[in-house]
């Protein structure tokens, strides 16, 4: 809509001083303008198009219109009022002749537009313009997200100047607030916003042991429930987070904490908190030597594994070898401990395979061929002599030789294919040719038709992962190749063939384990074996230790994080081999007794993983063991507060032989177990006990509020002196919050009771005569009393507790009474709003009347 206003142009000035008539109309023609807008002349409209000009396309000053020196223009389009004069008419100044007057004296530009800003303000445009930058795509920014548009005001003289990018406002993130800092705390009973005051209340908590605390019924992310939250029934839940018993699941992993406490050194840190640090001599073959040597269960087979691969290997060569001699040795040494690995890791395999398969007339055969995947191959000879194939033993003992061998072994299944032969070998015994010939995958047959066709056969059909693998190691690659291309040629056979190279399934997917399991996993959820993952790890150097520690690698629960804090604690912060992918802060601290600087620095998903098992261990019951994990944790501050929130959660554990442990071996400040216990002991309703479990945990103030509010009511009450300076004596001089205005009344309210009887016993002696002592005395309870009385009720301010009401009523009394025997008439008007009872403002009365009264026959 097109807006228009009164204002005439300069050259609309020229043009009324020209012609006479219209200075005899000018007040009737202003008033008629704004009586009626559609009358205004077309030149008023290209007038106010210049200005609407100068506002958005920076037009200059000149190019404004100037404002009519009539009065301005009634609002809503109302005629204005005829008896109304201008100013200028009024006292006979000529338009025309003010208006050559001001352009000859004011010539300066500047001050002709500092006249035009004060006398016309109404040509400034009201409203005030943002210009954008070109870069904002949004409507609307949030300034929350950190995309808020925002005006820059800074401009550079040149293009050669370079202005400096915009400061970065980060988003602002919402944090969680602790119950102690919340500005809602012992406001729970404000029902103006329960939202906020009650929220806590609601809120879905983790309790001891693992259990889960909530309101309706726990469902997946993608589920749903049909109860309802909104119920007065509170749940409690207590998840599994492992797939074995408990008592199995107690033992290895006390078995193992143990061993790893043997080897840490548990110290305060730099701002005095307690924390774990590991050894660099825990290795993997101090893990091993753990289990027997028979052991082949999966977490004896994964330690004896990181020890092939990532322990110390001593070479005992002299000083003057070369470095690349010495990885060389280092290499074949690390694939010689991964062979001997291997075949005990696959043994039993082989063994189940020699009793199922080797019925039959080629089941010497078969036999020779597990022989050969478990590389036994001084058994598989054996096996061909004693079935009378002497030749093919000879060649079995040159098994995984040089290349020429191989060579010589394929020419010979070559011709077997091309003259159509291979179709009256059995199968077994050609897979065994071609092992030797180094062919781990497919061995091709013969394309011939009818009883001459020979099918292609797979290698490696029907074994598990660990015996594929061992193939490529020790036929198909040669011996000078390292790990890392034997790892690379197994995992380029199983993406190529997945149907029939088998894949590095987890050992209870072999076993058949996890149909028993608990939990409901997606289809994507399935991980690698944890052996496979440590061998990638050893043979990638780009993998990261997040990508191997996932739970389902190790055990059928997917909340099972024993293994994966021992492999991270192994590799991290002992070997120092490879460490978490978020590890950042990165600082190099020099330790003299080392010969390299250690690299420390922050990784959340290492506390994260700390936590998962420490809460694993503190629902199996072992909460010395969840703490030890928890003095790993790489933040002070967090450290500190996960281990007391855990000693808080199990207060009613930490009997003598508990606490002697904590405080014994893992260094857990006493202070920190009593605050649990005052904890618990105040949940119970044994407010003495927390009293005194505050005290010794030097917590002050937290020992003061209970004082203040829970025994110094019930000490009033019972008029016992002597408890309430045993109760605030404590705090003298230990800077408690509040102290003069809160606890520091008791005790001065103690000191008064008991004082001001015996100075009214011997002033009213007449022997004795008052010391100037004494009469100070005197002045300072007369002054005290009545600025105590005044604080009593802020501090029993609980009205909903009687005992704060008693207790308030009790002291007022006693005070008033005490001094109004004293000095009748220093308390004046203190108790007019105080709670007491009638019978003590009476008897105040009486005693300050009475004492007015002996004033005035003295002074008579």
């Amino acid at each position: 809509m097109t807006r228009f206003r009164a204002y005439v142009s300069d050259s609309e000035d020229e043009s009324l001083s020209e012609d006479p008539s219209e200075h005899a109309q000018d007040a009737g023609s202003e008033a008629g303008s704004s009586a009626n807008q559609h009358d205004v002349p077309s030149k008023l409209a290209t007038a106010e198009s210049d200005a609407e000009t100068d506002h958005q396309g920076n037009a200059t000053d000149e190019d404004l219109p100037r404002a009519a020196s009539a009065s301005p223009p009634p609002p809503n389009g109302k005629p204005a009022d005829p008896t109304l004069v201008p100013w200028a008419r009024d006292i006979g100044v000529d338009r025309q002749r003010m208006h050559v007057m001001q352009t000859s004296l004011f010539r300066v530009p500047e001050e002709e537009e500092a006249l035009k800003s004060i006398s016309q303000p109404n040509l400034r445009p009201s409203a005030k313009r943002l210009n954008l930058p070109t870069g904002a795509t949004r409507k609307h920014g949030r300034d929350s997200d950190g995309e808020g548009v925002r005006a820059d005001s800074r401009t550079r003289s040149s293009f050669a100047q370079n202005i400096e990018p915009a400061p970065f406002r980060p988003s602002r993130k919402y944090a969680r607030v602790e119950s102690s800092a919340s500005a809602f705390t012992g406001h729970e009973e404000v029902f103006i916003d329960s939202g906020l005051s009650q929220g806590r209340s609601f809120r879905v908590g983790w309790g001891p042991g693992g259990q889960l605390v909530h309101l309706g019924k726990i469902c997946g992310v993608r589920g749903s429930s049909s109860s309802t939250a909104n119920s007065s029934v509170v749940n409690i839940t207590s998840i599994p987070l492992l797939a074995s018993s408990a008592k199995d699941a107690s033992d290895s992993a006390s078995k193992l904490l143990s061993h790893n406490l043997s080897h840490t050194t548990i110290q305060p840190d730099a701002e005095g908190i307690p924390w774990a640090n590991p050894s660099r001599s825990l290795n993997f073959a101090s893990f091993a030597s753990l289990f027997s040597q028979n052991d082949r269960s999966h977490e004896a087979l994964l330690f004896r594994l990181g020890q092939a691969l990532f322990d110390p290997v001593e070479l005992r060569l002299s000083d003057s070898i070369s470095v690349d001699i010495r990885n060389r040795v280092l290499s074949l040494r690390r694939k010689t401990a991964l062979s001997k690995w291997l075949q005990d890791a696959v043994a039993a395999s082989v063994e189940r395979d020699l009793a199922e398969n080797t019925a039959g007339e080629y089941g010497w055969a078969k036999a020779v061929f597990a022989l050969l995947t478990g590389n036994q191959v001084e058994k598989s000879c054996d096996a061909a002599t004693d079935a009378g194939n002497v030749k093919l033993a000879t060649l079995l003992s040159q098994a995984g030789g040089d290349g020429e061998f191989k060579e010589d072994l394929k020419a010979q299944l070559k011709l077997w294919r091309e003259q159509r032969i291979d179709v009256h070998v059995d199968e077994s015994v050609r897979k065994v040719y071609a092992l030797l010939a180094g062919i781990v995958d497919v061995l091709e047959g013969s394309k011939g038709t009818g009883l001459e066709r020979c099918p292609d056969t797979h290698i490696t059909k029907d074994l598990d992962w660990k015996r594929v693998f061992g193939l490529h190691l020790w036929f198909s690659q040669p011996l000078d190749a390292t790990i890392a291309s034997v790892f690379e040629a197994y995992d380029e056979a199983r993406k190529a063939d997945a149907h029939n190279v088998a894949q590095p399934v987890p050992w209870y997917r072999e076993q058949g384990v996890d149909a028993r399991s608990p939990w409901k996993l997606p289809a994507g959820a399935e991980q690698p074996d944890a052996l496979f993952s440590l061998v990638r790890l050893f043979a990638d150097p780009a993998c990261s230790l997040s990508a191997v520690l996932t739970p389902l690698s190790f055990s059928p629960s997917p909340s099972d994080y024993r293994l994966p804090w021992h492999l991270y604690i192994l590799m991290s912060r002992c070997l120092r081999m490879r460490d978490l992918a978020d590890r950042g802060d990165v600082d190099e601290r020099f330790d003299e007794t080392e010969e390299e600087p250690e690299v420390e620095g922050h990784s959340p998903s290492a506390d994260l993983l700390a936590n998962s098992y420490a809460i694993q261990l503190e629902q199996a019951g072992m909460l010395q063991e969840a703490v030890f994990v928890l003095l790993h944790l790489e933040g002070s501050a967090g450290r500190k507060r996960t281990i007391k929130e855990t000693l808080s959660r199990n207060a009613p554990r930490l009997d003598e032989w508990m606490t002697r442990g904590l405080v014994g071996s893992l260094k857990i400040p006493m202070a920190w177990v009593d605050e649990a216990k005052a904890t618990h002991a105040l949940s119970n309703g044994r407010v003495f006990q927390a009293y005194e479990l505050y005290l010794s945990a030097g917590l002050y103030n937290a020992a003061h509020d209970l004082a203040v509010l829970e025994l110094a009511p019930d000490a009033v009450i019972h008029r016992d002196l002597e408890l309430l300076k045993e109760l605030f004596e404590r705090f003298a001089g230990r800077g408690v919050d509040d102290w003069h205005a809160r606890g520091k009344v008791f005790l001065d309210y103690a000191h008064a009771m008991a004082r001001m009887p015996e100075l009214r016993e011997y002033l009213d002696d007449a022997d004795a005569r008052p010391s100037d002592e004494l009469g100070a005395e005197v002045e300072e309870l007369t002054r005290s009393v009545p600025k105590m009385i005044a604080l009593l009720p802020g501090v029993l301010r609980d009205r909903s507790d009687i005992r704060h009401s008693a207790a308030l009523a009790e002291m007022i009394a006693g005070l008033t009474l005490r001094l109004d025997r004293l000095r009748p008439l220093a308390l004046g008007t203190h108790l007019r709003a105080a709670m007491v009872g009638e019978a003590t403002k009476l008897h105040h009365i009486r005693a300050t009347a009475y004492e007015k009264f002996l004033r005035t026959i003295e002074v008579v």
